[in-house]
């Protein structure tokens, strides 16, 4: 059995063409199909504007920095993500505050939330993990009620849906919502990411961001001389994505339908496969919210089988299985110890989440012998 990883592309002959033919005309960058790929986007998910970015962390990045929050303010967000998630409030200079996760679906728990706003707070930034949407009809309802902005980290959730059956990314429930397009993700642009917004005034904002904070739209500049000119408004970024990333990710929004669903048959195959297992639990989708499953993350008592994750790690990987941890809570690292004062501890849910984690292999090219041999070398650990 070749090697199989714990999250691949999909990059088919169509893919190739599209990337090829960009590449054989007069734009690689800064050209149509930046705004193809960006009108696609909005077309998926009913959002009315879109801004396509370098990669998911550039997308947290611009999308606190266009709501322009004093210095010294706080954001809550999840421990339970990738440090980009909080870092984003960070680069901003502003404080990240953590609220502990629901110990069934490993999203940021509303009622946490609440416990940790205080008259600082000025901005909320859920985490869809592993593709399930967090309660996002709640997290709304506690912002209006504390007049709270919301950005929606949908790294992990493109093509998920709401309990309402609407798409992530509509912004129904927040003021923006950001996706990544990293190899691993349910689709791929190589790298990149994207913004989605129904507000035009954070629109014009984001796209000025992206390009070092400059802007030639006549509606927003002191003077205009001619058809060169365009002024810097905001300390901006270079942040662009290329064409030749936008023609891949158009491409691949073809195919999306496809990936997820294949990606849902190898979840319930695997969900089959282990539920009867005492020493496995099998992830929890929430009533009437529609995951596209990025990961899929089993909670496993290593003490149980009398061994670890470390040793069940090497030992899957011995047999050609890799395995991924997500995550290691933010509050442990190093940086947040030392900046922040945070300790284990202070998070215990997230914390008893991340000692019994492991995500197994799932992509949509996964064969399903590739899947029963993951479940038969899995269940065997005991």
């Amino acid at each position: 059995m070749e090697f199989i990883g714990y999250g691949k592309q999909w990059i088919d002959e169509n893919d190739i063409a599209a990337v090829v033919k960009t590449l054989q005309s007069d734009y690689l960058t800064q050209g149509p199909a930046i705004e193809e790929f960006e009108r696609k986007l909005c077309a998926l998910t009913g959002a009315k504007y879109c801004v396509a970015v370098a990669n998911g962390t550039a997308a947290l990045h611009l999308s606190v920095s266009a709501l322009e929050l004093e210095a010294g303010t706080e954001g809550i967000t999840t421990p339970n993500t990738f440090v980009a998630t909080s870092n984003s409030l960070l680069y901003n200079n502003l404080i990240p505050v953590f609220a502990d996760i629901d110990e069934r679906t490993y999203t940021i728990d509303p009622a946490e939330i609440e416990k940790h706003i205080t008259s600082r707070t000025k901005v909320i930034i859920p985490v869809h993990f592993a593709g399930q949407p967090a309660e996002m009809m709640q997290i709304k309802s506690i912002a209006e009620k504390n007049n709270l902005y919301v950005i929606e980290d949908a790294a992990h959730a493109i093509g998920s849906r709401y309990e309402n059956d609407s798409p992530v990314g509509n912004c129904q429930y927040s003021d923006m919502t950001v996706f990544s397009f990293h190899p691993v993700k349910t689709m791929t642009t190589g790298e990149g990411g994207a913004i989605t917004t129904n507000n035009r005034e954070l629109y014009n904002k984001l796209l000025s961001l992206r390009n070092h904070g400059n802007t030639k739209d006549p509606e927003h500049l002191e003077n205009n001389p001619g058809p060169w000119y365009y002024e810097m408004h905001m300390l901006g970024f270079n942040y662009r994505l290329t064409d030749i990333q936008a023609a891949l990710g158009i491409s691949q929004l073809q195919k999306l339908e496809k990936f997820i669903e294949r990606r849902r048959e190898i979840v319930k195959r695997y969900d089959e496969a282990f539920q009867a297992i005492d020493w496995i639990t099998t992830p929890f989708e929430r009533k009437n919210v529609f995951s596209a499953f990025h990961l899929y993350v089993l909670q496993i008592d290593f003490n149980k089988i009398g061994t670890t994750r470390k040793d069940v790690m090497e030992e899957l990987k011995e047999k050609n299985i890799g395995t991924q941890v997500h995550y290691i809570p933010v509050h442990t690292q190093p940086y947040y110890r030392t900046h922040f004062d945070y300790q284990r501890g202070d998070y215990p849910k997230a914390e008893k989440y991340y000692e019994k984690t492991l995500s197994i292999p799932l992509y949509p090219k996964m064969t399903d012998e590739e899947v029963e041999y993951v479940i038969e070398n899995i269940t065997r650990l005991s």
